[in-house]
């Protein structure tokens, strides 16, 4: 990103995000100074995903423009100083790399690169006082943590797992005894010489590690992990006042709250975990359409589909922070699963999704569920996860936190890589020659059959391959006439030889004469096949590529919406020429935005979404309409948008045209 800076056009299309944030940092005398407010934003950053400070720029009625530092060298100098000094900061997370110097014309801006700071640094805060001086970045802002996230930061930086607590005043009553004569059933099923199986219920605990003795106090007591594995709902409650465990089965593929199936802890079961995640897991894999295996002539149960999801809910259970006030909430839907757990990840999400080093929040429930063959060593959970997706050719899981109130949440999306009519497709337009395509190749085609278009970011997206592996199969597929593309370098896109993406060129060339004209098109476009398992988009037919405009010349309909025959809905190029009713509709349905400046990310997105509910907007209506720069808008929410599947563009081989138009799609967040 800071690499794009060059010009001051440039850096009038920036917006303040999450990850980054400008300060003029002029100084008193005008010389130049680190301000005052830089050190919020350095510990709101580092408390949350990181990001950049940019000193040396103005902003202006929201547009920003370098207005440069008098010396740059010297602000940089000050600034390590300072933060070398334990009286200003807690930690100095930054390297010489961190902080670039930019020349934009004749200025100089600083340019401040923030790392995450990992959980034994956490807190970072200022001025020598965790609690009050504490900030973590949420939206485009800076927000400073309340004392109980900063004491939950504390925790977490010092206890290596926080389930190992000893719990004063509890004792084996407050345990469930079936829980417990289940579990050890399991544990004989699954290791049946083990030598604690012969132990009382007692010894056999304190094995576990349910309950045990401080050997620097002699406090012995039972653990929290021992009552929350095996513990009575009432016990568990007085211990955890916001402890709560909810399953749903969702009828519908929507994020409405409606369910026909639903377990909580309702006073008729224990409500503890274990007895939480075998009814749970029960009710996941109850109808799971996946084919069975056959292993020696016997059928094979035990897909890669259960495997992920037995691993899903184990790594949901022990990564989870007992003392938030989020439930632990599992979802059921047609199309998906979805697992919530209060908490933040302690590692960064790349390595977590890569695997190989492993950090569990509750450490001593993650051995209890090993000693029964449930979860994942090193690290490896969330790897078999996305393999055992993979093994469908389902698109690849969704990880992701949210820092307000803190959680982590996993998607596993159930459409098809390689949807049935897709592959009928292709094979009809290929015969044998698509036969003969590997595993990577198919997927390569049939998304740019499913999306239009396909480059090799999206492709990084839903697979698990080497960069110059990608690139290598986009190059054979394309030299052996299965592609054409068009672009260069990182703006290149693919699609299937003759069915050429629709260009705004196409659309808009001599739109002045067409916007006189009388001639309204009955619009008839290609159809979207929506279904549990795939989301297949009907391209048009051969000979779209090179299309006369003469022989199908865009019209508007009686509203002023222009009419496109390739596209699946109408388009809205220009506010001034819609019908009275339509454009009040799109003022009132833009109110929000219009009326305060900065607004939540979710918030812009829900009236962006609203006003490409059922036809195409052109980036400058689009920006128009919400008083908004065009260009700072799409790189701050639309192309954002559009990678999340909630927006499509009308034109999806040329993203950043300024006629590049977008339609909502009907996915929810």
């Amino acid at each position: 990103m800071i690499e794009s800076l060059r010009t001051v056009a440039d850096f009038e299309a920036l917006a303040e995000t999450a990850d980054l944030e400008c300060k003029l940092a002029e100084g008193r005398d005008g010389k130049g100074a680190i301000p005052k407010d830089f050190w919020p934003s350095y510990s709101a950053m580092a408390n949350a995903d990181g990001g950049w400070i940019l000193l040396g720029v103005r902003e202006q009625q929201g547009r920003f423009t370098p207005a440069g530092v008098a010396n740059a060298e010297v602000l940089r100098r000050d600034l390590f100083n300072a933060l070398n000094n334990r009286e200003k900061v807690s930690i100095n997370l930054l390297t010489e790399a961190d902080v670039r110097i930019c020349k934009v014309d004749d200025k100089q801006v600083l340019a401040v690169h923030i790392p995450r700071a990992s959980r034994r640094q956490r807190p970072v805060f200022i001025n020598g006082q965790p609690l009050g001086n504490t900030w973590r970045r949420l939206h485009d802002g800076d927000r400073r943590c309340d004392d109980e996230t900063v004491k939950r930061m504390l925790a977490e930086q010092v206890e290596d797992e926080r389930d190992a607590r000893i719990l004063p005043h509890f004792s084996l009553a407050d345990l469930d005894i079936d829980s417990v004569r289940v579990y050890r059933q399991m544990l004989r099923d699954e290791k049946p010489a083990h030598p604690w199986l012969e132990l009382a219920d007692a010894d056999f605990l304190r094995q576990l590690g349910a309950w045990r003795r401080d050997r620097e106090t002699n406090v012995e007591g039972l653990t929290l992990a021992g009552l929350l594995m095996f513990g009575n709902w009432p016990s568990i409650q007085e211990a955890l006042p916001h402890y709560f465990v909810d399953y749903q089965e969702r009828p519908e593929a929507r994020a409405e709250r409606r369910w026909v199936d639903r377990l909580v802890p309702d006073g008729t079961w224990s409500g503890n975990l274990f007895e939480f995640y075998r009814r749970v897991y029960r009710k996941l894999v109850t109808d799971l359409k996946v084919p069975f295996a056959l292993q020696d002539g016997q059928r094979k149960e035990d897909t890669p589909i259960h495997e992920a999801l037995r691993e899903a809910l184990v790594n949901t259970l022990v990564h989870a922070d007992y003392s938030g006030r989020v439930s632990v909430l599992v979802v059921k839907r047609p199309d998906m699963f979805g697992f919530r757990n209060p908490g933040g990840l302690r590692l960064p999400l790349e390595q977590v999704l890569t695997g190989g080093e492993s950090d569990c929040r509750n450490r001593l429930m993650h051995q209890m569920f090993l000693m029964i063959g449930l979860g994942e060593r090193a690290g490896s959970g969330m790897p078999k996860i996305v393999s055992g997706w993979k093994s469908q050719h389902w698109r690849q899981p969704l990880l992701r936190e949210k820092s307000e109130p803190e959680q982590t949440l996993l998607e596993l999306h159930m459409l098809d890589l390689l949807p049935a009519p897709v592959l009928a497709e292709l094979n009809e337009r290929f015969a044998e020659r698509f036969g003969e395509l590997g595993e990577l190749e198919r997927v390569v085609l049939a998304t740019a059959v499913i999306e239009r278009v396909v480059n090799h970011a999206r492709l990084a997206e839903i697979c698990q391959h080497h960069p110059r592996d990608l690139s290598a199969v986009l190059a054979r597929l394309e030299r052996e006439g299965f592609l054409a593309s068009q672009g260069q370098s990182k703006g290149k896109v693919y699609y299937l030889t003759g069915q050429a993406p629709l260009s705004p060129e196409q659309v808009f060339i001599d739109m002045d004469s067409s916007v006189h004209s009388a001639t309204s098109l009955v619009h008839n476009g290609p159809s979207l096949v929506h279904s549990a398992s795939s989301l297949v988009h009907s391209p048009p037919g051969d000979g779209v590529e090179g299309a006369s405009l003469e022989s199908s010349p865009p019209g508007r309909d009686p509203n002023g919406r222009l009419c496109v025959p390739e596209l699946d809905a109408p388009l809205i190029d220009r506010l001034d020429l819609l019908v009275e009713a339509e454009r009040t509709a799109l003022h009132e349905l833009a109110r929000l935005p219009r009326v305060k400046r900065r607004l939540a990310p979710d918030e812009m997105a829900e009236a962006i979404l609203a006003l490409c509910r059922d036809c195409y907007l052109t980036v400058g209506v689009l920006g128009e309409i919400t008083d908004r720069n065009p260009k700072a808008l799409r790189m701050r929410h639309l192309d954002q948008l559009v990678k999340d599947g909630r927006l499509q563009r009308a034109f999806p081989a040329n993203p950043t045209h300024e006629k590049q138009a977008y339609r909502a799609t009907g996915k929810r967040a």
